[in-house]
């Protein structure tokens, strides 16, 4: 079956502090053809980004597809508050990495 990498059909792919104590990930779409692709290719489920996130998914808090906005947005609590002692990463804006090379069915 031949794949393509998120990076190649997302828009925007990122993630931000959503709270002191989360990080919340945003994938938009730059149409529907391609969020509708990968939403239903199953490539991006609770499931699947807690795996690749190497978390429980209990974890994370939110996960919904936004038709109108052609988006994939989750939510995870962080391990430790934002800026606090070993936090490796204050803004929460270097967490969506393993998300770019996602392999999706096409």
């Amino acid at each position: 079956m031949a794949t393509k990498k998120l990076v190649e059909i997302a828009k925007t792919i990122r993630s931000k502090n959503a709270g002191v104590d989360k990080i919340t990930f945003d994938i938009i779409f730059p149409d529907l053809a391609s969020y509708h692709l990968v939403r239903e290719s199953g490539a991006i489920t609770r499931e699947t980004m807690a795996k690749l996130l190497g978390i429980s998914q209990n974890r994370i808090t939110d996960f919904v597809a936004f038709d109108p906005a052609c988006a994939i947005k989750f939510t995870i609590l962080r391990e430790r508050p934002s800026g606090s002692a070993g936090d490796p990463d204050i803004f929460g804006a270097q967490q969506y990495g393993p998300l770019l090379d996602l392999e999706v069915p096409v």
